[in-house]
């Protein structure tokens, strides 16, 4: 694996976790959206250890690329499903954060 995808990975997976840690201590810029955009409490703890999960995955595919690749492609679906919310909910000045998140997980796939 080059320099540059480690590095991507790297930021990948904080950026991922920093996410889904965030729900679990219930940051106010991440759990009022979540409200308002109707996503139901009891998803909350699931969502975060879904992003937690993929975080894992991309630093664990440092050593074994094929789980580093479903964790990747893991994260993409999720945050697909983020902007998706978003839309939904007509938040449309907040889609641009979950695209922000999903990006370097696309990166990821792009360069392994």
């Amino acid at each position: 694996m080059s320099t540059t995808a480690t590095v991507v990975t790297l930021v990948a997976a904080f950026m991922a976790g920093f996410s889904g840690a965030s729900i679990f201590f219930g940051a106010k810029f991440t759990v009022e959206p979540l409200a308002a955009y109707g996503v139901p409490r009891n998803w909350w703890n699931r969502l975060g250890a879904a992003k937690v999960a993929g975080a894992v995955g991309l630093v664990v595919g440092l050593f074994v690329p094929a789980v580093g690749i479903a964790a990747a492609i893991g994260l993409v679906l999720y945050f697909t499903g983020a902007v998706i919310t978003v839309l939904r909910a007509r938040a449309y000045a907040h889609v641009a954060f979950p695209m922000i998140y999903a990006a370097p997980a696309v990166a990821v796939l792009a360069l392994v």
